[in-house]
């Protein structure tokens, strides 16, 4: 069990958070080849002879922006980060080739780190996640604890059967207007999970029928992730390409509860229960209920929960919580 190291972080100047650490840019990128067919994105970018440190973006298919370097001293850490399977910079994007969602898997993901490590030659890192970030950050540890230093997770998820219940169907309880237009645009059959019906619609022949499901997709999106007053609608889904990528992976790895047996990250904790560990996670997040990083936390002797009570999915309180937690968890290496 937990030793109960809890922090809530209310209000800017609560002494919790950091600076975030001025922009920088990569001084090293490419393009790794992993398959025969598949080109990842990757950049470097702080101190190679550094910590070294992957950060692992959200959605599935969320892509990165520049944002994540922050929060890290550059003159401490090696930052690298990667572009998924099908998305961002990284090619085919699974627009292009709806075939590949065959072998985009979360075994599949791990595998693609794994190559990028050996790649950049790095015995272990710290690992930085973010929403869906965390469900991979977690199960790449449990599969190679021995090449992991330490978690760093925000917006905590596990893409659970449960958890892709209540954010298609639950959650439309707080916002019944707007979950009617989602349900109504998914066209499901009598019977049908929502998410089911979205993946039929997502890769579908017709490119005007994929267009409209990303389309009714993202909007529920912009929705659920929060009940904080300031969130803001994701600027990224005015782009009707990157709506597609994001909403087709979203709703490939959902229909599929991350190709994860159902409860087996918080089964398989034992495996890296020695590493330390910080959950970050906002109390108006409506998307991701709080009890999922609670029950992780409990689970996890030596874990440090941080909760955010001002804000959801992310905020900039949240990053500034991720940055003070990279800097307390390493200032002993």
């Amino acid at each position: 069990m937990s030793d109960g190291r809890i922090a809530f972080a209310f209000a800017v100047g609560s002494g919790y958070g950091a600076r975030m650490h001025p922009p920088i840019d990569p001084f090293d990128s490419g393009l790794l080849r992993v398959d025969a067919q598949t080109e990842l994105y990757w950049e470097a970018s702080g101190n190679r002879h550094g910590i070294p440190a992957l950060y692992l973006h959200g959605g599935p298919g969320g892509g990165m922006a520049g944002g994540y370097r922050r929060r890290f001293d550059p003159a401490r850490f090696f930052i690298v980060g990667f572009e998924q399977r099908g998305c961002g910079r990284s090619r085919p994007l699974v627009t292009d080739d709806l075939a590949s969602l065959a072998s985009n898997t979360t075994a599949t993901l791990i595998e693609d780190i794994e190559k990028l490590r050996v790649h950049l030659a790095v015995e272990r890192w710290l690992l930085l996640g973010v929403s869906w970030g965390v469900t991979l950050a977690l199960a790449y540890a449990e599969e190679h604890p021995e090449r992991v230093s330490g978690l760093v997770l925000m917006a905590i998820g596990t893409t659970t059967k449960e958890e892709v219940a209540w954010t298609t169907d639950g959650v439309g309880r707080l916002f019944p207007m707007e979950w009617d237009a989602f349900e109504r645009a998914s066209g499901r059959a009598p019977g049908e999970r929502l998410v089911d019906a979205y993946y039929r619609h997502l890769t579908d022949r017709a490119p005007e029928v994929r267009a409209n499901a990303a389309r009714a997709w993202c909007a529920w999106e912009d929705v659920h992730v929060s009940l904080d007053p300031k969130h803001r609608p994701d600027p990224s889904f005015h782009d009707p390409a990157f709506r597609e990528v994001f909403a087709t992976l979203v709703v490939h790895y959902w229909k599929h509860a991350a190709f994860l047996d159902e409860g087996a990250i918080l089964e398989r904790l034992p495996r890296i229960a020695h590493l330390p560990a910080t959950f970050i996670h906002g109390r108006l997040d409506v998307s991701s209920p709080l009890a999922t990083a609670w029950k992780l936390h409990r689970a996890w002797a030596g874990s440090e929960l941080r909760v955010v009570d001002d804000e959801g999915h992310g905020g900039p309180r949240m990053a500034e919580e991720q940055a003070a937690a990279i800097a307390r968890m390493t200032a002993s290496w």
